[in-house]
């Protein structure tokens, strides 16, 4: 498997290979054009204006005419040599006033054969050089009787373009090196801090809940590195908790294990000598620690399917008051024993909403033992519901002991428990928040020490059909 620095690299190279590519070809493109184009068109130019000033003049001559006035004429040409051709192509005299005995069968002698001025570049079999040719037929009346041909030689625009080229691939060659050193660079600067993240996750989860990234720079990889932090802070702190839980549970499902297995030895072994008080008081303390101990356990069953995604709601468009009253009359029943008054007030209009009954009673038996639970005797506990902003509110509040302002961020988080003084999951309130949340609806708490808390439930309004 490639890392991803070698796939960087191998990206900014192929990109600046096609780049300099690209670039180098056009140069050559350019440079070829410049040098041979002006070559081409210096020895075109000058046979077109020998064709125009002595055309007339070399027509009217005979071959030997022609070859003594190109001597006299037109053999100083510079760097540019001048043939004349007879009309089979043979050489009947040069700039240099040679006759070999060759006859020329190139491009632009052919096609001045066929009456037509023509070019042609390539090695020329008499010079044995490459060379930039011209031909133009010189006609007398409807025929051709001669040819003049002017050549240039390429040697040194071949050199010049051979060394400019060879430049440019120098050049091109060290742009691509030094990009494939930035893109090391910079891909190893990419990928060092991410493979510190690899390895800290490594460490991760071999159980070192330690270890933190290092942020280098307020960029994207130093978001993540960030956010990888706080990720680890908050699974730390999860981890913390669901230890705690764990701990906490166990010591919640012994003490009525404990509880029920002593008071069913204690009858089963002295059933036949005890006292019709004694085993009143015995069934009472199982009946009760069963309770607790499946209460327990409907929690736990609870957090499990919120967590899954699987718990369903069997909703229905009820009255709020009705469902609301009869939680508070399953529990007022609690006021003799614990001297705490539970006082309900109802709204006087008729407030709708869909929910599913039991889930429901579920969250406000909960907040209603919750307020028992932590509600001194002599205390006041007071449900109300009310129609709000076009919404049903539910508030229920106690004099109890209130919260301490540490806890209150987290007091709707699964497994924290604020107080280890009363027993319990620490499930209740974040399962009564995540039912609330599944009928489209809110929990607030607000709460001092000392002085109590306030529970607001907001629920949709349905409109009744």
């Amino acid at each position: 498997m490639k890392s991803i620095q070698t796939r960087m690299v191998w990206s900014f190279l192929l990109l600046i290979v096609l780049v300099v590519g690209v670039l180098g070809s056009v140069f050559a493109a350019l440079i070829w054009n410049y040098y041979y184009g002006g070559s081409q068109s210096s020895v075109k130019q000058r046979a077109e204006s020998t064709a125009a000033l002595h055309g007339r003049s070399l027509s009217s001559l005979t071959l030997y005419g022609q070859a003594d006035y190109m001597l006299q004429n037109l053999s100083d040409s510079g760097t540019t040599r001048v043939q004349l051709l007879d009309h089979t192509g043979q050489i009947r005299i040069d700039s240099d006033g040679f006759a070999p005995e060759y006859r020329y069968r190139t491009a632009d002698v052919m096609n001045a054969l066929a009456g037509q001025t023509s070019d042609w570049s390539g090695l020329d079999p008499y010079y044995g050089e490459r060379v930039v040719a011209v031909t133009i037929p010189i006609w007398n009346e409807s025929r051709i009787v001669s040819m003049l041909r002017y050549s240039s030689s390429l040697q040194e625009v071949d050199r010049m373009v051979q060394s400019l080229i060879q430049m440019a691939a120098i050049v091109g060659i060290a742009v691509i090196l030094l990009f494939l050193g930035l893109s090391l660079f910079l891909a190893q600067r990419i990928v060092k801090p991410i493979r510190e993240l690899t390895r800290a996750a490594r460490y991760m989860s071999d159980g070192d809940w330690t270890r933190r990234a290092l942020k280098r720079s307020d960029d994207e990889i130093g978001q993540l590195a960030e956010t990888f932090n706080t990720m680890v802070s908050e699974l730390n702190k999860r981890e913390r908790m669901k230890n705690d839980f764990i701990s906490s549970i166990s010591h919640e499902l012994r003490t009525p294990l404990t509880s029920i297995k002593g008071w069913s030895e204690t009858l089963n072994e002295g059933s036949s000598e005890a006292s019709q008080e004694e085993v009143k008081l015995g069934l009472s303390i199982i009946t009760k620690e069963t309770e607790r101990l499946s209460g327990l356990v409907e929690d736990l069953l609870d957090f499990s399917k919120l967590s899954a995604r699987t718990l369903q709601l069997y909703t229905e468009i009820l009255q709020l008051n009705g469902i609301v009253k009869e939680s508070v009359q399953q529990l007022i029943v609690r006021e003799d024993r614990t001297e705490v008054k539970l006082i309900d007030s109802y709204s006087d209009e008729e407030i709708w909403v869909r929910v599913d009954a039991n889930r429901f009673k579920q969250v406000m038996i909960n907040l209603l033992d919750n307020a028992f639970k932590f509600t001194l005797p002599g205390g006041l506990i007071r449900v109300t519901t009310k129609l709000a902003d076009g919404k049903a509110v539910i508030i229920v509040s106690d004099t109890g002991t209130g919260i301490d302002e540490q806890h209150m961020p987290h007091i709707l988080e699964r497994f924290y428990k604020g107080s280890a003084v009363q027993g319990g999951s620490g499930l209740g309130l974040a399962i009564s928040k995540e039912i609330i949340e599944l009928h489209g609806g809110s929990i607030h708490i607000a709460s001092e020490k000392g002085v109590g808390t306030t529970v607001t439930l907001t629920l949709p309004q349905a409109l009744q059909n």
